[in-house]
């Protein structure tokens, strides 16, 4: 491959609520067995890129102990190998990433000791299938500095001023780019992937840097949008941004839709996660389960409809859950009523509880309850 790859990791996203308190977002629970960032690691290694360095920051532990092993994306090989960068103290520096061009900056060694000519950067918190190379052809054959793959937002798939919204002209070249507008001019935002020569990345990290800039977004694409050669290449598949409760909620519920997890999980190229040894979901004689996903050590006495169960849930006897997301190892009691909810990992749910959300506000559930006491 001639491209290494980058994944920007470390944010938080203040409209995540209580979900990004205990974990960064691109460690969010997905469809189940997954994690976010496992779509873009996937995607990097289906295009054959050998060379990926993950940057984190912001509540990294999760994050950190879910890549502690490359092969589960097949980057355990001598030439490449998966790389995670946190910021780290030196003699001429001691801040933590101020942007995602300082993270950048912080580890230029990793570009200037690369021998790819190419970088494919991309966010750790979305939810979609690409193949790097198109858009590294595409990149090539346009002569373009920069190319950034957009994506057209529908207003009920999501709302388009959480995004950097683009402007195209007929060719193909970004006109305009607004981060985040009160009121977007278009439809097409930017999905956080971006392909540029290695080269010229450092060149312009470098001059970032000596003006005190820290923002990749606003400090580069922004304000070389009319100096720099700048292309949008379109993407036409599934994608999905989840740095929102709301957008969460949503995505982990699309799963449910078969031709969806079809599209994930049953068509080539696949994705990849780490492989936990757990026993299969056991279903005891009460259980009743309709169009739900239930992970691996799940133990259902209860009733489920429409919800998504992740890793060693166990739910009560005489339960109801509906419409809901249960995170990883929580324990609910029995007689609990659940609907319209997020359940926080690790939360344990007393018996004889009931939690319930409206359909357009999802409540989020953080427990504190012990669930062994004396």
């Amino acid at each position: 491959m001639r491209a290494i790859g980058i994944i920007l990791a470390g944010g938080n996203s203040n409209r995540m609520g209580g979900l990004s308190a205990k974990r960064a977002v691109a460690a969010m629970p997905m469809a189940g067995s997954y994690r976010s960032i496992d779509f873009s690691l996937s995607n990097m290694t289906n295009s054959h890129i050998q060379k990926v360095a993950v940057f984190t920051q912001y509540n990294s532990r999760s994050l950190n102990e879910h890549l502690n092993s490359s092969k589960w994306w097949d980057f355990g090989r001598k030439q490449g190998g998966l790389y995670v960068f946190t910021p780290t103290i030196t003699t001429t520096n001691s801040y933590w990433y101020k942007g995602t061009a300082d993270a950048l900056y912080q580890n230029i060694s990793f570009l200037k000791d690369s021998h790819e000519p190419y970088v494919v950067i991309a966010s750790g918190d979305g939810i979609y299938k690409l193949d790097y190379n198109k858009v590294l052809e595409e990149h090539i054959q346009t002569g373009a500095d920069i190319t950034i793959v957009c994506k057209e937002i529908k207003p009920e798939e999501d709302d388009i001023s959480r995004f950097g919204v683009v402007g195209l002209s007929k060719e193909g070249w970004v006109e305009s780019f607004e981060e985040k507008p009160l009121v977007a001019q278009s439809n097409l935002a930017s999905i956080g992937v971006y392909v540029i020569r290695r080269r010229q990345l450092i060149e312009l990290l470098e001059g970032c840097a000596k003006e005190g800039r820290s923002d990749f977004v606003k400090d580069i694409l922004i304000r070389y949008k009319d100096v720099k050669k700048i292309h949008g290449y379109i993407m036409d598949s599934f994608w999905r941004n989840i740095g929102s409760v709301e957008s969460y909620f949503k995505t982990n519920m699309e799963f449910l839709d078969k031709e969806i997890r079809d599209y994930f999980f049953r068509t080539h190229p696949d994705v990849y996660s780490k492989v936990e040894d757990l026993p299969p979901a056991k279903y005891n004689g009460d259980a009743v389960v309709k169009n739900s996903l239930v992970a691996s050590g799940c133990i259902i006495n209860g009733t489920v409809e429409n919800s998504v169960l992740f890793k060693k849930v166990y739910v009560g006897n005489n339960c109801v859950i509906k419409n809901s997301i249960i995170l990883n190892d929580v324990h609910i009691g029995d007689n609990s009523y659940i609907e319209n909810c997020i359940v926080e990992s690790r939360d344990t749910l007393r018996a004889n509880t009931e939690y319930i959300g409206e359909p357009d506000k999802i409540k989020v559930i953080v427990e504190k309850n012990f669930r062994y006491t004396l």
